[in-house]
């Protein structure tokens, strides 16, 4: 009698499931993950990949840590959530009074929410409110801020599916992407588009320092006290999306510090609870608070059901406390020392066209589009999980990775390039 239930399992997520970002049905089986312990995933047929993908840059602490297990199970002993409407309780007033003492200062107030792209559509909202008349965003192309539908019109109209949802998304004003070093003739040109179009624009919604799923870019942190500066001198808003770049990931607590400058509004999710559930928070100063509080309805347009879910704000405030001891910085410069003894030797390499490090984030691009399927069951063959898009094999480890396992990734990496080349 066969008791392996993967087959079983197998053909019912193919009738059923649909998964991210592909047709129904998939075109490829999906790995069956039994468990997951530390920084590795247990394959249901027994196999033991190295996570280099740290559940989409969320799981910072890796799997199964006895700190953020024990916060979940307290909590759940106490309540597993509430509605946030007319009540609330210590966990999301602890998590908010730690992310306005955390986040560059005069970020004060705190809306907790359900996911990344919903922080950024209540980001949007707030600048519209706070800013009633003006109705356009601006931003840099080569971004990514989310799937729903404000998100998605300002990702890079190109690579964001833009495409797909023309005629229904707001057309957004574009300057072209940031180089990866200061230049005084971009600087000049952001200025001016944003200038150009100041009368409209509510808000610059940018990622600080590290552009995510559009491309894997990094940018010179200047380009942010240019944003600054304009943004200041002409009452319009600005919002950092540090949805994948905050709590430590590019070698700074948040890719803003990088900078030293405050936006307006900031967006943070992902690694907010340490990967173990879906929460996001919005973060403004009080003159957004003010500007919203005092306008039309008197408050802000939005209310998740699950606001503030006592579970996921007790296993954030757990996340934190883990990362309060600062060793999270010195794990993550030894990553990024890892990553480039692991990856520089694939500089040059036969469809190569780039290799890049910052912080914990480490990127192989190529002059080509990746194949999925060849590039994946190459890494899982050398013990690894990783999950390319477009042109990139990349990497974001959990910051518990040591360096015997960085090298397994990098060597996943070189596995997945080699097996691409001679494809």
């Amino acid at each position: 009698m066969n008791d392996d239930p993967a087959p079983r399992l197998l053909a019912l997520d193919r009738a059923h499931v649909w998964h991210p970002y592909g047709p129904m049905p998939g075109r490829s089986d999906p790995y069956v993950v039994e468990s997951a312990q530390g920084v590795r995933l247990r394959l249901a047929d027994g196999r033991e990949l190295v996570d280099g993908m740290s559940s989409w840059w969320a799981a910072i602490h890796g799997y199964r840590h006895p700190v953020l297990d024990a916060a979940l199970a307290d909590q759940a002993s106490r309540m597993s959530h509430v509605m946030f409407g007319g009540l609330t309780h210590a966990p999301a007033v602890e998590l908010a009074t730690r992310l306005v003492d955390l986040t560059p200062e005069g970020l004060e107030h705190v809306f907790l929410c359900d996911s990344g792209s919903v922080g950024v559509e209540v980001a949007i909202k707030m600048a519209l409110q706070a800013r009633p008349g003006k109705r356009r965003l601006a931003t840099w192309r080569g971004g990514y801020h989310g799937d729903t539908f404000h998100p998605m019109s300002v990702c890079d109209p190109v690579g964001g599916m833009h495409s797909l949802w023309t005629g229904v998304l707001p057309v957004q004003i574009f300057a072209p992407p940031p180089p990866a070093h200061f230049d005084d003739g971009y600087a000049a040109e952001l200025v001016e588009t944003i200038e150009q179009h100041a009368d409209e624009l509510a808000a610059v919604i940018v990622e600080p320092v590290v552009q995510g799923a559009g491309g894997m870019r990094f940018h010179d942190p200047g380009y942010l006290r240019v944003l600054r500066e304009v943004t200041r001198e002409r009452d319009i808003l600005l919002i950092f999306d540090e949805i994948a770049t905050g709590f430590g990931r590019t070698g700074s607590m948040f890719a803003a510090d990088r900078a030293g400058v405050t936006p307006d509004i900031m967006c943070l999710g992902k690694a907010l609870t340490g990967g173990y559930l879906s929460l996001a928070a919005t973060l403004c100063t009080p003159e957004v608070a003010h500007r919203i509080s005092a306008g039309p309805g008197g408050g802000l347009a939005h209310g998740p059901t699950f606001m503030g879910n006592p579970l996921a704000c007790a296993v954030a405030n757990a996340s934190l406390s883990l990362l309060s001891d600062g060793s999270w910085s010195a794990a993550t410069a030894r990553i990024e020392t890892a990553l480039r003894a692991g990856l520089e030797p694939l500089r040059g390499a036969a469809g190569v066209a780039d290799v890049r490090v910052l912080g914990a984030i480490g990127v192989v691009q190529l002059d080509h589009d990746v194949d999925l399927p060849t590039a994946t069951a190459a890494a899982v063959g050398a013990g690894v999980w990783l999950r390319p898009f477009g042109d990139l094999i990349y990497t974001m480890p959990p910051y518990v990775t040591d360096d015997a396992d960085v090298a397994r990734i990098t060597g996943g990496i070189a596995a997945a390039v080699s097996a691409l080349s001679s494809d």
